[in-house]
């Protein structure tokens, strides 16, 4: 390679062509390759006190070649001439080094994206650490003000983060598109005067663009509210009884739907959707939604990591499983096409990831889904893993509150909720209308007719 150009991000396009250039004089038969580059500032304060204070700024290259069915990955943060060089025919030299793969090889060229929208996705407001510091400490400050019984915090969190993606490959195809992203979250810890018993809860804010963050005051005041809810918990006796998610619970369920539907469990035989699709999963209540052109989600791409474009996917609808969610290697080992959810980090090969993940919202406030319930267990916080994604077996420890005649009477903690994903997607009973966006899953709450809450 000759005449490296300087590497900021409008010569991006440039330096990646001379990449891919070098690749195929060394023999490449096909060769994609990510550029991405990033800022971010993250300030964590801690009784008014900053604790702890990061800067990272990064820039990296990964190239992956493809020599007929063989292929190698590789990444470098160094830009300059003689590393590009040897980045390239070190990966060329593994590529003809490794095993055959018949499924291996880039999409085909009329599946790129042939338009790339700009999807607004980048905020201009930058962040100094100084403001950072001060988000941080009046979000800590308004959770501790809130009320008398939180007594300490494990912290109040600021950070902002900007980055740019590159994306070229051997057909031709060049993408790119820049993002931002801006947090707040808060970790109070509340004492009980009457038996001295803690509790901790948190909140959280993200956005894409800064404006649309929660204020420091909304985020504090409601991790105070969250925590102070808490104290006085106790336990349960052993019953089966109907079983709430609030919508930051309900979002695991989605991400476990997401993960038994990804074309890699399937190929592989280890999901319990196996063989399920055109077949009804869940109750008819239920729609769940992948969609990587969601205005201002915080997964929204305009083309995924193989720069395909990203699209609307509906994974069930009305109850029946009528997507899977495939990139172009999990999409062939099962004889279909990609969804458009190629995920990939820079060097590493794709695989599948969600973008804005979703359950379509119903018509019953929560409030309405409370009343509803005659004696029963609202969860909003699991503790441990113990799901099973092959037989869809479901155990985890949970924190919540006991309902009786539609109104919360305790706090509970030290029981465990047990049941099987596929029962559970079709005992939902009730849908709540209080879908918000804190991430790239989101969740209305969720009634499940009936759950064991195993207790002392």
């Amino acid at each position: 390679m000759t005449n490296v150009p300087s590497t900021h991000g409008d010569r991006f396009p440039e330096l990646a062509a001379m990449v891919l250039k070098h690749a195929k004089t060394l023999g490449a038969t096909e060769a994609d390759l990510l550029v991405a580059e990033g800022d971010s500032v993250s300030v964590q304060v801690r009784m008014a006190e900053v604790d702890r204070l990061s800067k990272a700024r990064e820039k990296v290259l990964g190239i992956r070649v493809f020599f007929g069915k063989r292929s190698a990955s590789s990444s470098t943060s160094d830009f300059s001439e003689a590393s590009l060089d040897r980045l390239v025919s070190d990966t060329c030299s593994l590529a003809k080094a490794v095993v055959e793969d018949d499924t291996s090889g880039l999409p085909a060229s009329d599946q790129m994206a042939a338009e790339i929208p700009d999807m607004d996705m980048r905020d201009s407001r930058q962040l100094t650490v100084d403001e950072e510091i001060d988000l941080a400490k009046r979000t800590e400050q308004s959770a501790l003000k809130a009320d008398s019984r939180i007594t300490n915090s494990e912290g109040a969190e600021c950070s902002a983060g900007y980055g740019s993606i590159l994306l070229a490959n051997s057909h031709g195809f060049v993408g790119s598109y820049a993002s931002s992203s801006y947090s707040l979250s808060v970790s109070p810890i509340a004492v009980d005067s009457q038996n001295g018993g803690m509790q901790r809860d948190y909140w959280y804010s993200v956005k894409r663009k800064f404006q649309e963050l929660d204020s420091p005051e909304q985020v504090g005041q409601e991790a105070a509210r969250r925590t102070v809810r808490r104290l006085g918990s106790r336990s349960l006796s052993t019953q089966e009884v109907p079983v709430i998610f609030d919508p930051e619970i309900a979002q695991g369920l989605l991400g476990h739907i997401a993960s038994a539907a990804s074309g890699y469990s399937l190929y592989k035989g280890a999901s319990f959707l196996m063989g399920q699709l055109g077949k009804k999963i869940a109750d008819e209540s239920v729609t769940v939604v992948d969609d990587g052109r969601l205005a201002n989600g915080l997964g929204s791409r305009p083309f995924d990591g193989e720069g395909l474009p990203t699209r609307r996917n509906v994974v069930v609808d009305k109850g029946v499983l009528t997507s899977y969610l495939l990139d172009t290697y999990s999409g062939r080992k099962l004889g279909m096409t990609s969804t458009g959810n190629a995920s990939r980090s820079v060097g590493e090969n794709p695989t599948v990831g969600t973008t804005n993940l979703f359950l379509s919202p119903g018509t019953s406030s929560p409030e309405e889904i409370l009343k509803s319930t005659k004696r029963g267990l609202l969860v909003t916080e699991l503790i441990g893993f113990g799901v099973n994604m092959v037989t869809g077996d479901y155990s985890r420890g949970a924190v919540g509150f006991w309902i009786e005649n539609g109104e919360i009477v305790h706090p509970v903690e030290e029981v465990t909720i047990a049941g099987n994903l596929k029962n559970m997607f079709n005992d939902i009973e009730m849908i709540g209308n209080d879908l918000v966006f804190r991430g790239r899953t989101a969740s209305p709450t969720v009634k499940l007719r009936k759950m064991m809450v195993a207790g002392h």
